[in-house]
């Protein structure tokens, strides 16, 4: 099994980010070698912080990053299917690809936040509903990308319904971008995956958890002949790096976290430390990419860090 992995800068803007706050954090992962950029797509902080300034709108912001970057990919861990209407979506995503130049990856769930809905009006209705519409929005806007140029696509689900679309604008990447799914389904998020992912990402679980997860998608690609092997593996996971313990212990109380807990739960550690950790996570689950939940925004060193002294080990 090959020693390589690559890394991911993962943010959460609803915590409190400015889009200048983003744009510095994308850049400086582009200069530091990482392969993308992804934001979380949420409207409301969560836990005890302020929020403040206020929530950015996750394809606003990529947006914009398109063009002010030039090689890291852009993309969501996850888009939420409540926010917006399948059609409009696969427009806005085609564009955005358009804007970066094929750099573009489009991560979808069914939306689950159900504060930041009550927040700011968006409807919330059952789990089993969100879960139906998501699965028709998979199917929409992967058909509207697919269709041939100068066809049309039609869909009737139970929740949407699409006539004689032009399926126009096409992204730049084709046959389409790379789709994401994830999450701990045990049935129905392993099938859609098998369907129509590119990578299946798991947040914030332990290395049984993943496995067990990851060997679920593996059947539901085998019930459809699909070869598993076409789906990468990845997972996010919080980081705290820091070149002696001092420097971990600032860094953890900086996002309001515990070292130990960090531990358990995260990378956290020295850089050998965290390398250790993931050498166990590659071994065990085969992923191929991490994306690292990078939490404290100002501090663009303990970007650089783990690029320098973690990532060249996984080359």
């Amino acid at each position: 099994m090959t020693n390589q992995l690559t890394f991911r800068i993962f943010t959460e803007p609803q915590q409190g980010a400015t889009y200048d706050d983003l744009l510095r954090v994308a850049r400086c992962a582009e200069n530091a070698g990482y392969d993308a950029f992804f934001r979380s797509d949420h409207y409301l902080k969560m836990g005890s912080v302020t929020g403040e300034p206020g929530p950015t709108d996750a394809w606003t912001t990529l947006a914009g990053l398109a063009r002010e970057t030039s090689r890291v990919r852009l993309g969501t861990l996850m888009t939420a299917a409540t926010f917006r209407q399948p059609g409009p979506l696969a427009i806005t995503v085609a564009q955005v690809d358009q804007m970066s130049g094929g750099r573009v990856e489009f991560g979808l769930g069914s939306g689950w936040y159900a504060e930041e809905h009550a927040a700011y009006g968006i409807p919330f209705p059952s789990l089993r509903e969100r879960f139906d519409r998501y699965a028709e929005q998979l199917e929409i806007i992967t058909g509207l990308w697919a269709t041939p140029q100068r066809q049309t696509y039609s869909f009737r689900g139970r929740y949407y319904e699409v006539v004689d679309s032009p399926a126009l604008p096409k992204p730049a990447q084709q046959p389409r971008p790379p789709v994401l799914v994830g999450g701990l389904g045990a049935k129905r998020t392993p099938a859609l995956a098998a369907r129509f992912a590119d990578e299946f990402n798991l947040p914030f679980v332990d290395v049984d958890t993943a496995c067990a997860q990851f060997e679920r998608v593996d059947a539901a690609c085998r019930e459809i002949g699909r070869d598993p092997g076409e789906i990468i593996r990845s997972v996010a996971l919080v980081v705290c790096v820091g070149r002696d313990e001092a420097e971990v212990a600032r860094r953890a109380d900086a996002i309001g976290r515990e070292v130990e807990e960090l531990r358990r739960n995260g990378l956290a550690g020295t850089p050998d430390e965290v390398g250790d950790k993931l050498a166990v996570w590659r071994e065990r689950t085969g992923i191929r990419r991490v994306y690292l939940q990078v939490l404290d925004l100002s501090d663009l060193d303990h970007i650089e860090l783990f690029a320098g002294e973690v990532a060249p080990r996984f080359r």
